[in-house]
């Protein structure tokens, strides 16, 4: 129902008023002419007792033919039953057939669309409050306030902050937890702990309401303060309370405490509490104690073996959150969008093209396929396993498509090198859909990936003069990619001192990846001297700048920056390359000999080798140690992990199918060069995709042009 058009609500009125005289027009409120007229003095009872709408219609047809359905108090309690079985319809249709300017009556009826969450009509039924000077309570506020906060309406939420001052009840402590409450959906923490400390009189619900505010804002550590400050006062926490503080933690110690707490005040490990505490265990890095938990419920809901997959998910265990998919597909446990969703992005990291096509095939059999998010997460889980064109096709089926869906389509033809059609499906969107700033990343990464420079300044140029976009930091980073991977780092240095904000880690980031394509020293210990301050805990950074030294002969200044990363306990990401063969995913690292084919590997290895070298292959020995002799140095690069894994591919899948393996960092220079040679005396298509894009080998060329 919809009170935005005040005439029509009075139409509606005399409509409904007519329909309740002729009872043939209130047909679905009949009941049997047997049935005896209801009493008052049941009425009440009788209204709680309902379960069901099936039980609660008859009992209102009753009250039609005995009149009570015209008494005040008999009507409230009816829309209020209404409303807790989520029938806002007959709740509505109820007031509006009611001709009263009760208070009570108005706070049910904003409650009842509050409590189902349909958040605008309360703020109109307080604007005709007022019309009708009907003086609103401190049982009213709090659900407008509700309403605001749902709606993210700040100016509004405001206004009703002030009307609250004016009536007094500023000081109320319901009114009060929803103020702060609502701060915090606006994102305004700092206004919810103003809110808080002004009360004189706070609640348990007060003290929840805070700590949840701080962990919607990201302000863990307030949170955990807080709710440490609240014990102190010896005040029992509560459920909420806990489910609250649940998010804000980041440590085990921190995990530890919050469980200890729950078991020392006696409160109830429902199924809701279990499956915040999986998330809290897996978010501190134990994966382990969050299965621990979950393999002890012993009648597990949908919601906590979707918890479970998403913990081993954010933990990067994909293979792990695949297997637990299976089992409960096995166990028949009944999926929902959101667990479905879950499994599609943790195979999305997979990059298995064998997993894409049958949760596809899922997707569809469980008729998931109108949901626009599912469809767009499906388009990346296609692109990030190498099929454009399979990603392509669901795009294109959509019957409805946002700019996230649009966004990340753009995205895929650059992750995979094809900038030209990446901007002419850009040019396609501004016809459908305004470009938002992710958009804008995608464009610009695109002509990065595919060194169009003068259609990236094209776009970037556009953010503004068309869009009214302002570019973020994000943005500049594309641009300072795109300039330096075109050796034009003198440009890029100027673009970032023009900067309107400080330049953050991605744009010093982009800027040394380029000093490391062009060995350029004196840029590269600009940008190093600044991520060291902004990213001093990514060891990438230190690696990259050393290697930077190492390959123009500064071993001392290598050394040195060695030192500093061993001084701050920083250790390289290991390296591995991912394939899967016959349904099994393989882990290869470098000089793996794990596998039980490793033998066989290494002896088609080394034949492998030997016919690339005659192709024309000369080994990049940048790519390893500076201080072994040259002829070790090229065996070292016959055992980085991406050419073992293709090597397995080679041997364990059919003559002409496609190779496709995943690397979880940059491929190294020497591997790049090894496949496209691969690719050529093999006869065979190699996909590799790494931390940043992806490479197509075919015939002794690879997609990215080298450009990369």
């Amino acid at each position: 129902m919809n009170f935005n058009n005040k005439k029509s609500v009075l139409n509606l009125q005399r409509s409904l008023l007519l329909r309740i005289h002729h009872h043939r027009q209130y047909h679905f409120l009949t009941t049997p002419k047997q049935q005896k007229p209801i009493q008052p003095w049941t009425c009440i009872s009788l209204i709680k007792q309902s379960t069901s709408l099936n039980t609660l219609k008859p009992i209102h047809a009753s009250m039609i033919r005995t009149h009570l359905h015209l008494n005040l108090f008999f009507i409230t309690n009816l829309i209020t039953q209404y409303s807790s079985f989520g029938s806002v319809s007959h709740a509505c249709l109820l007031f509006s057939t009611f001709q009263s300017h009760d208070l009570f009556l108005y706070n049910v009826m904003i409650q009842c669309f509050t409590a189902n969450a349909v958040y605008d009509n309360p703020i109109f039924l307080y604007r005709q409050m007022r019309e009708f000077d009907i003086k609103p309570d401190n049982y009213t506020y709090p659900f407008l306030l509700k309403a605001c906060g749902h709606l993210r309406d700040i100016g509004l939420g405001k206004v009703i902050h002030k009307d609250v001052i004016v009536f007094g009840y500023e000081s109320d402590v319901f009114v009060g937890n929803s103020l702060v409450t609502m701060y915090g959906k606006f994102e305004l923490a700092e206004f919810s702990r103003q809110m808080f400390d002004e009360m004189l009189e706070r609640s348990i619900v007060s003290w929840s309401g805070m700590i949840g505010a701080y962990a919607q804002n990201g302000l863990y550590k307030q949170g955990l303060l807080l709710f440490g400050r609240m014990l102190d006062e010896r005040i029992l926490p509560s459920k909420v309370a806990i489910l609250n503080v649940i998010p804000c933690v980041r440590r085990e110690n921190e995990a530890d405490e919050i469980k200890k707490v729950v078991v020392d005040n006696g409160l109830d490990i429902d199924q809701s509490v279990q499956n915040a505490m999986i998330g809290m265990y897996s978010r501190c890095g134990r994966v382990d104690i969050a299965r621990r938990i979950f393999d002890r419920i012993i009648d597990k809901d949908m919601v906590l073996w979707s918890s479970m997959i998403e913990a081993y998910a954010q933990a990067e265990m994909y293979i792990e959150a695949l297997e637990l998919f299976k089992q409960m597909k096995l166990q028949r446990i009944q999926f929902d969008f959101v667990t479905i969703l879950s499994v599609v992005r943790a195979c999305s990291v997979l990059a298995s093209f064998r997993q894409a096509r049958f949760l596809h095939g899922y997707v569809i059999r469980s008729l998931y396929e109108c949901e626009l998010m599912l469809d767009t997460a499906l388009i990346d889980l296609y692109v990030k396993s190498g099929s454009l064109e399979y990603a392509r096709k669901i795009f294109d089926n959509m019957s409805d498509r946002n700019v996230v869906s649009w966004s990340t389509m753009i995205s895929g033809y650059g992750m995979h090198g094809r900038g030209i059609e990446a901007l002419n499906l850009f040019d396609r969107m501004k016809g459908f859909v305004h470009p938002d700033h992710i958009t804008f990343v995608s464009v610009l990464s695109a002509c990065s990936h595919s060194g169009l420079m003068d259609e990236g300044w094209r776009c970037f140029s556009s953010m503004t003069r068309e869009f009214g976009l302002t570019p973020r930091s994000e943005h500049y980073a594309c641009m300072v990619d795109l300039l330096g991977r075109a050796g034009r780092l003198k440009e890029a240095m100027e673009l970032i001192k023009k900067m309107p904000m400080k330049p953050d880690s991605g744009v010093w980031g982009s800027l040394l990846g380029a000093c490391r394509i062009h060995s350029n020293v004196k840029f590269a210990e600009l940008a190093a001297k600044s991520l060291f301050e902004l990213d001093a805990e990514n060891p990438g950074r230190y690696v990259l700048l050393s290697n930077i030294y190492m390959s123009l002969g500064e071993r001392e200044e290598a050394d040195l920056i060695r030192g500093l990363m061993k001084h701050r306990k920083l250790r390289k990401t290991a390296g591995h390359t991912v394939i899967e063969v016959k349904n099994k995913i393989y882990t290869f690292v470098v000089g793996d000999r794990s596998n039980p084919q490793t033998e066989l590997i290494y002896e088609e290895l080394e034949k492998l080798m030997d016919r690339i070298r005659k192709a024309g292959y000369v080994p990049d020995t940048n790519f390893t140690l500076h201080d072994v002799e040259e002829e070790i140095k090229d065996k070292m690069l016959y055992l980085h992990s991406e050419k073992l894994a293709i090597v397995f591919g080679l041997l364990n899948s059919g003559p002409t199918g496609v190779i496709r393996i995943m690397k979880n960092l940059r491929v190294c220079g020497d591997c790049h060069t090894a496949t496209k040679f691969i690719s050529k005396v093999t006869n065979r298509e190699i996909v590799v995709r790494d931390a940043h894009r992806f490479h197509h080998f075919k015939e002794g060329v690879c997609s990215c042009g080298d450009y990369w």
